[in-house]
């Protein structure tokens, strides 16, 4: 089963079909304060620990730390990058653990545990349904582990799904990684 390079591409199903114990790619999301700020505030989450640098001091933390929301998005991202863009998230159900810091990349991993086939009245393009248990750890140990259930589906136009190569998991988090690498770029 081949699988593309998760740095540069959306990794793919294997084309057969998920089976029990298929191992996802890894995927490495690089932890900045643009990544931290940006998905606190998208998710209306204006708590200063996830944007104030002083706040978070004074609380105890020694910086800036992500929050459930965004580390809940970038897991369903992590699981419908694999399983295509008609896949559908039917629950994620994730626990915290050691926070993510700027500075931090989070590696994420996943395996199946379970795969349902459609149901014979299931709608026309559904397919199976499939249980993933996810990791994401960083420099402190596991940032997050987790429940993720997916239904898989072939595109509208019934033809089965490929991942485009333009959709890449990294794009948003290398572009921000990139930009705090220029001189007084991307700080928040």
């Amino acid at each position: 089963m081949s699988h593309t390079d998760a740095r540069s591409r959306t990794p793919a199903m294997p084309s057969a079909g998920p089976e029990e114990g298929d191992q996802l790619p890894p995927l490495e999301i690089p932890v900045t304060r643009t990544l931290i700020v940006s998905g606190a505030l998208a998710s209306r989450d204006f708590q200063d620990v996830h944007h104030d640098t002083e706040a978070a001091h004074h609380k105890g933390s020694p910086d800036i730390f992500m929050n459930i929301l965004t580390t809940n998005g970038l897991v369903g991202r992590y699981v419908v990058g694999w399983a295509g863009p008609y896949a559908v998230l039917r629950k994620v159900a994730v626990r915290l653990g050691a926070p993510n810091y700027p500075g931090d990349t989070m590696a994420l991993s996943g395996h199946v545990t379970a795969v349902t086939p459609p149901a014979p009245d299931a709608p026309e393009g559904e397919g199976a349904t499939v249980e993933i248990v996810v990791r994401g750890t960083n420099r402190l140990g596991d940032h997050v582990t987790g429940t993720v259930t997916v239904t898989l589906r072939e595109s509208p136009t019934g033809q089965q799904d490929a991942p485009p190569s333009a959709r890449t998991p990294k794009r948003t988090a290398d572009h921000a990684a990139e930009r705090e690498a220029e001189p007084g770029g991307g700080t928040a």
